[in-house]
């Protein structure tokens, strides 16, 4: 079994980062971190909130100390926020800190699973949510791509079926 290092999923908004953290988490015996959620609880507001108020920007600087700090934590499983590898330094972090699993999905499977999700700031345009979402493809995919040691097809298997496919990924290193 492999050492018990970091492990950050990186993806998509509605690729299943929290779930699929959360049972990952489970079966290694590991801690769950969310950044988004540490970045909730840490200003009390929601992250829809943070975005009206500070804008992107003002969120994305939360988000880089905060995952900074997630990150020199030791056994953990850590969900990031799907625009977190737009920053440079967090591609960075999460590289020399740990083991990178990108859990991949479409952008029709992203539709479905973030249609009723009120709390998608980026998705709260005038603009349709696939438009949106296509677009965010086009940059992000290529920076999952990039940093991630392994790929995870999340579109058409259940949670359990992803998290045996990671862990079996684990024992390879």
């Amino acid at each position: 079994m492999f050492e018990k290092r970091n492990i950050f999923l990186i993806g998509p908004m509605g690729a299943g980062k929290s779930t699929i953290g959360r049972q990952l988490s489970k079966e290694l015996n590991m801690e769950f971190c969310d950044s988004d959620q540490e970045i909730e609880k840490r200003t009390g507001a929601d992250i829809s909130w943070v975005f009206d108020i500070e804008g992107e920007s003002g969120f994305r600087v939360r988000e880089e100390k905060v995952i900074n700090e997630l990150t020199n934590m030791h056994k953990i499983v850590l969900a990031t926020g799907g625009g977190s590898i737009l920053s440079k330094k967090i591609r960075n972090l999460l590289s020399s800190r740990g083991i990178i699993v990108y859990l991949k999905v479409t952008v029709e499977k992203q539709l479905m699973r973030t249609k009723t999700d009120k709390h998608r700031p980026l998705l709260n345009t005038s603009e349709p949510a696939e438009v949106v979402l296509k677009k965010l493809s086009i940059i992000r995919n290529p920076l999952y791509e990039e940093i991630s040691d392994v790929s995870i097809d999340t579109n058409n298997k259940n949670s359990k079926i992803i998290v045996v496919n990671i862990m079996n990924f684990l024992k390879t290193i």
